[in-house]
């Protein structure tokens, strides 16, 4: 029995990345089961990165989506695979590991979920107070150069500052990266690279003068790209490089592919009446005609949007704001009807949104069992968040999927020790 016990806490986790995935990974590996000894290598000097940065800095930990299938749907890659996750770890353990550890998650009216402080240290706080709970050592500034396996099966990894580890279990979570040759040491022990796009990032139109309204949002537009199927509905913000707001940014994660096809240069259709097509309007128009007849358009606004906004669909339409409802031209009448419900803009390029970077691409699910994060290539190697070939839309579900993985391969790792 002594024997046994004496192996058991020779068992060495090694985690690779010192994200939320990660960092999920390792505390609760440790937690489960304490005869681990559990080690995180990060190659910067910091930790949780993403985390202190996300949601305007305030964390957005989740998204209040409850069920799986729906849940599921919010990842342009890898639905297939998190619908099988999720029945291990979803939002609801998400919200109810937090609150166990006192961190209390709360709901906006988007569905994002945020720690009631409004304060991303709050999460970071968490998550450390648990590594220092279960003895998790963190090494910082050590690059990973390369990982190899002998004939038996036993890995080393390689890093920058020191000699190389031999843990019985790997966990390889070290985010996204926006090149394919990034993923080479990756590509060295077997695995698939699927190839990493851009995901989240805003619609640069330059030369529009739209471009003037910087700051100017709306709570609800509908936007889509000419030519493809790609139609996101939400609220649209006006920047000085072009549009952003969650619409464009769910727009670039489901085109993400088929946007870098073509080069990022694209004509983009926005209705700024979602209730609205263009016949449906065509039809009314006589009675807003009618209506404000005297006034001036610059004044009457019926559709109740930011007044910059219609000033500037009124100039792009041709119609002087001091022009009388009843006597604009039937020209200007329809360019207008045409740019409230689907105004065309040059697309010429993208934003990464922030410093919130996010890929599609990365190691191949076909390559990973979803039900616990182990690679079907090489036994007792794990993988968890972004480094894999997921990415969900904005609002919290990147966060989600890093918990969902880290938990999983943490709950396989300690019960196979």
């Amino acid at each position: 029995m002594q024997n046994g016990n004496q192996n058991k806490t020779q068992s060495q986790l090694l985690v690779i990345g010192g994200g939320a995935a990660g960092f999920f990974c390792a505390v609760n590996a440790a937690r489960m089961n304490p005869s681990l000894r559990v080690t995180i290598i990060e190659k910067s000097n910091k930790l949780l990165s993403k985390v202190k940065i996300s949601g305007g800095g305030r964390c957005n930990t989740t998204h209040a989506c409850f069920e799986i299938q729906e849940l599921s749907r919010k990842y342009p890659r890898g639905q297939n695979f998190l619908k099988k996750a999720f029945h291990w770890f979803n939002t609801n353990d998400t919200i109810e590991w937090f609150a166990e550890r006192g961190v209390v998650l709360k709901t906006e009216s988007d569905g994002r979920m945020f720690p009631n402080t409004d304060d991303s240290q709050t999460i970071i706080n968490c998550l450390l107070k648990e590594a220092d709970r279960y003895n998790v050592e963190i090494m910082l500034q050590s690059e990973v150069k390369e990982i190899t396996f002998d004939e038996a099966g036993k890995c080393s990894v390689h890093v920058s500052n020191g000699k190389p580890l031999a843990p019985d279990f790997l966990c390889i979570a070290s985010g996204g990266y926006p090149k394919s040759s990034m993923f080479d040491w990756l590509k060295k022990i077997g695995h698939t690279i699927e190839e990493p796009v851009p995901s989240l990032f805003t619609f640069n139109v330059p030369g529009n003068e739209i471009t003037s309204l910087m700051g100017v949002s709306v709570e609800r537009a509908v936007v889509k790209v000419a030519g493809t199927k790609i139609n996101e509905e939400g609220p649209l913000l006006i920047t000085h490089w072009g549009m952003s707001g969650p619409a464009i940014l769910r727009a670039s994660a489901w085109g993400a592919r088929q946007l870098a096809l073509l080069n990022y240069h694209f004509t983009l259709l926005v209705n700024w009446l979602p209730d609205h097509k263009e016949q449906e309007l065509r039809s009314e128009w006589q009675s807003y005609r009618e209506e404000y007849a005297a006034q001036k358009v610059g004044n009457r606004n019926p559709f109740h949007l930011p007044n910059r906004l219609w000033l500037y669909l009124l100039q792009a339409s041709g119609i002087p704001a001091d022009t009388r409802w009843a006597e604009i031209p039937s020209r200007e009448q329809n360019r207008l009807i045409k740019n409230l419900t689907a105004q065309e803009f040059a697309v010429k390029g993208k934003t990464t949104f922030k410093e919130e970077f996010v890929t599609c691409g990365g190691i191949k699910l076909a390559e990973i069992d979803p039900n616990t994060m182990q690679s079907k290539i090489r036994t007792n190697l794990f993988f968890a968040g972004e480094v894999m070939d997921i990415d969900g839309i904005t609002g919290g579900f990147n966060f989600q999927n890093a918990w969902t993985c880290g938990f999983i391969a943490a709950k396989a790792i300690s019960s196979a020790v």
